[in-house]
C-alpha cells in the first residue's frame, strides 16, 4: 500500500452530493417495540457471498423481503448483485450460482447498498444466522459509505428452537426448518428465494410466539436473551 492509497483510505469512501444528501435522509434506526408483532414492519435479509469468513469475504448481493401487518408483503422485495470486477469464483460463488459475467455487470456497490438503506427504512432486521449476514452487511456499509448499522436484528436460527423445542432441531440449517414445517421452496441458495422462506418461517415462529404470550420484539428478545444464556451456562 503507497502513501497515497493509506490517505485515501483514511479519509472513507468518497460519495456525491446526491449520495450524501441521500444518506442524510435515512431515518434513524428503530428499537425493538413492545407493540403487537401482527403490528410491525420488519425486513427479512438474506446475503450471497463470496466465502464464510464475515471479516474478508466479500458481498455479492442482497436479497431482501418485508413482513408487514403480519404477512408477508410481495410488493416490497428488494433484490441486487453489487458489481466487482477482480473476484475470484470460490465454493460459496459456485453454490449460490452467480456467474462471474452477472458480478462483474452487478449494480455499483454504493447504490445498490445505498438503495438497500432506502428500502430498511427504520425497520428492524430478521436473518437466518443474523450475525453472519449482519457482519458482512455492516463491514460492506461501513467501507462503501462510511455507514453505521444500528438495527436491531433478530436471528431466525435463534428464535425457531427456542419456540419449537419439540422440534428438537437444536442447531439446524435453514432447510432443516424448510422441511421441519412442510414448506414449498422452489429454489434455494438465492439471495431473494431464501429471504422469502425466511420470511415464512418467521410468520410461523411468531404464531408459536403469540400462544406463548410473547406478543412483540421487544418480548422476543428478552426471551432470547434468557434462552441464550441457559444454553451457555455450566452445568451441573
Amino acid at each position: 500500500m503507497n502513501a497515497f492509497t493509506s490517505w485515501l483510505q483514511r479519509r472513507g469512501p468518497q460519495l456525491s452530493a446526491e449520495q450524501r444528501a441521500r444518506l442524510a435522509r435515512l431515518p434513524a434506526a428503530a428499537p425493538l417495540s413492545e407493540g403487537p408483532l401482527a403490528g410491525e414492519r420488519l425486513v427479512v435479509l438474506d446475503l450471497e457471498t463470496s466465502g464464510l469468513d464475515p471479516r474478508r469475504d466479500q458481498l455479492l448481493a442482497i436479497g431482501a423481503v418485508a413482513i408487514r401487518d403480519g404477512a408477508i408483503d410481495l410488493a416490497q422485495q428488494f433484490e441486487c448483485t453489487l458489481r466487482s470486477e477482480r473476484l475470484s469464483p470460490g465454493a460459496s460463488t459456485l453454490i449460490h450460482g452467480l456467474a462471474p459475467s452477472a458480478i462483474a455487470a452487478g449494480a455499483e456497490p454504493t447504490e445498490a447498498l445505498l438503495g438497500f438503506l432506502e428500502f430498511l427504512g427504520d425497520s428492524p432486521l430478521l436473518a437466518f444466522h443474523a450475525g453472519f449476514d449482519r457482519g458482512v452487511l455492516s463491514r460492506a456499509l461501513r467501507q462503501q459509505l462510511g455507514y453505521r448499522l444500528q438495527h436491531p436484528c433478530l436471528d431466525v436460527a435463534e428464535l425457531a428452537p427456542l419456540l419449537c423445542p419439540q422440534a428438537h432441531l437444536r442447531e439446524a440449517g435453514l432447510d432443516d426448518w424448510i422441511g421441519h414445517f412442510g414448506l414449498r421452496v422452489e429454489q434455494r441458495h438465492h439471495a431473494s428465494a431464501d429471504a422469502l422462506a425466511t420470511a415464512e418461517i418467521a410468520l410461523i415462529l411468531f404464531s408459536h410466539a403469540r400462544r406463548q404470550g410473547l406478543d412483540s420484539l421487544a418480548a422476543l428478545d428478552r426471551r432470547l436473551n434468557t434462552w441464550r444464556h441457559r444454553q451457555h451456562a455450566p452445568s451441573l
